[in-house]
């Protein structure tokens, strides 16, 4: 079910607690037409996480928790037996867990979920269940908190005036409010820095040409949109003092996983010497993952290249595609990590452990 609504009064994700559903800005819409989808079920849930209807690392975060919460709500009504409840909702955090690989957001909030079940299980499944909801409207609410945060930290590092670089989307539409890359940028608006923002389209999915271009647009910035391959250019003229972007995971090492493309975009900015920001709250930060090479990068159908946004196949009949939706930026190449609780500067070996430990 989708009504339409607008777009800035709206969370990109949350629960309605009158309907007893998800309601998400449904973002394969955008920016022709702004949606809101009412989701009921897990199978709902999971496929909007999968078909990107619900997108970015800390939306994805908020949304499996409220699948978790609703889960555990349907599952209460349909038995008395805890051992079943307690069986079922294991499978439904796995089955949501199926829906996305690379962004640990999504494993970390189902995994807290699921430490809010563990805690309870002496307890009756009203309680359990009365605590899970508890949890996920926690996890949602600490979402705007600490994008608000990385914003004020953020701010430090550009001057009025400023040209920025972002890829892909790290805004708004990737959280429910501020967004992480671009939670400088609204802040820096409201107190007159009057930045040139310059965002990539970002093939083959198209988040910046969509959603970074028409949120920041419908904000009011000053917002030029360009093709992922002009990116050199618009830095050789002297455009652009920074780069900020988001991330879907950052390893123990400081490597960073983005929306594919996000690597070429920092090598570039290293050969023009302008700072590469990355935006991250504690909860993408993996200290158990030693490095990028262990990051598992999702692929996609290759029709996302060849048929998405054509009226005629743009590609031979039958032609081979590789479409991996991320890439992995290499830890030199970051200038520093922007965290709610700091900056990380290198070696991110000592500072990401610092600034995730002070959480």
């Amino acid at each position: 079910m989708g009504t339409e609504e607008s777009f800035i009064s709206q969370d990109t994700v949350c629960f309605h607690e009158d309907k007893g559903c998800m309601v998400i800005i449904d973002q394969t819409r955008l920016p022709f037409e702004t949606r809101l989808l009412e989701l009921y079920t897990q199978r709902e849930i999971h496929d909007a996480i999968y078909l990107l209807q619900v997108r970015g690392a800390p939306a994805i975060g908020v949304a499996a928790a409220i699948g978790y919460d609703m889960a555990a709500r349907e599952l209460a009504s349909q038995t008395e037996s805890k051992t079943d409840f307690l069986k079922a909702l294991k499978q439904a955090k796995d089955y949501l867990a199926s829906s996305r690989p690379t962004a640990v957001n999504l494993f970390w909030a189902l995994e807290r979920m699921e430490q809010v079940t563990n805690a309870c299980q002496g307890e009756s499944i009203a309680i359990i269940v009365e605590q899970l909801h508890e949890e996920a409207k926690r996890i949602h609410d600490e979402d705007i908190e600490v994008c608000k945060k990385i914003g004020e930290y953020g701010i430090t590092l550009i001057e009025p005036n400023n040209g920025i670089l972002t890829h892909c989307n790290a805004g708004k539409l990737a959280t429910v409010q501020y967004g992480t890359a671009t939670a400088p940028m609204y802040l820096a608006k409201d107190r007159g820095y009057e930045l040139k923002i310059f965002a990539d389209e970002t093939r083959p999915l198209l988040q910046g040409a969509r959603l970074t271009a028409y949120e920041l647009k419908e904000a009011g910035m000053d917002v030029t949109l360009i093709c992922d391959n002009m990116a050199s250019s618009v830095m050789k003229r002297g455009w652009i003092q920074a780069v900020f972007v988001g991330c879907d995971r950052v390893a123990a090492n400081g490597d960073v996983a983005n929306k594919i493309g996000t690597s070429g975009v920092a090598i570039l900015a290293k050969h023009y010497q302008i700072p590469m920001y990355v935006c991250a709250p504690t909860s993408t930060i993996d200290l158990n993952t030693e490095d990028g090479e262990h990051i598992c990068i999702e692929e996609r159908p290759g029709e996302e290249i060849t048929h998405l946004w054509y009226e005629n196949p743009m590609g031979p009949e039958d032609i081979c595609t590789y479409n991996p939706c991320f890439d992995v930026t290499d830890h030199e190449l970051v200038t520093a990590i922007i965290t709610e609780n700091g900056i990380a500067y290198p070696p991110y070996s000592e500072s990401l452990a610092d600034v995730k430990r002070n959480k």
